[in-house]
């Protein structure tokens, strides 16, 4: 068995879970942590709705990615990872990453105003820069995929 197939087939399996367990979080556990907090606490209902918005955008973004790295597992067991067509599936990644960080970024700053405790505020900023790196780091892989899909045609074509 090839180096390749016994890494991308427990990924395979851990995205298949990942991806059913951000489906059960966005559809029944944040809708009704969000429910419950609003019945317990009577002044927090107005957050009920921003907030189950918010979580389901997020895990949908996730989702996403999860979607998109299967797409490149697929091509990499078809020894098609070297191709134009990969690229796009690289930057479905960065779009859905950036796009989280926009949300974030603008909570982070809505938050940061309004806060009495640091606590939240920080948390946030760490998460922002957490996801920036990730974006950041998926922008890099994907100028080397770029790079090694240029000298990989340059290889087939000499050959």
């Amino acid at each position: 068995m090839l180096r390749e197939e016994r890494v991308v087939v427990p990924l395979r399996v851990g995205l298949v879970v990942l991806f059913g367990v951000l489906v059960v979080f966005q559809t029944l556990s944040f809708p009704g942590q969000f429910a419950h907090m609003a019945q317990e606490s009577p002044e927090a209902a107005a957050w009920r709705w921003p907030l189950t918005a918010l979580a389901v955008y997020w895990l949908l973004c996730v989702e996403v990615v999860v979607v998109a790295t299967w797409v490149l597992l697929s091509r990499v067991r078809a020894d098609r990872i070297f191709t134009v067509a990969s690229l796009v599936w690289v930057d479905v990644i960065i779009g859905a990453i950036g796009a989280a960080w926009v949300v974030l970024a603008g909570v982070l700053v809505a938050v940061g105003l309004g806060a009495d405790d640091p606590g939240l505020p920080v948390l946030l900023f760490a998460l922002t820069v957490g996801v920036a790196v990730v974006g950041l780091l998926m922008v890099v892989m994907r100028a080397l995929l770029r790079k090694a899909t240029t000298l990989r045609s340059d290889m087939d074509a000499v050959i």
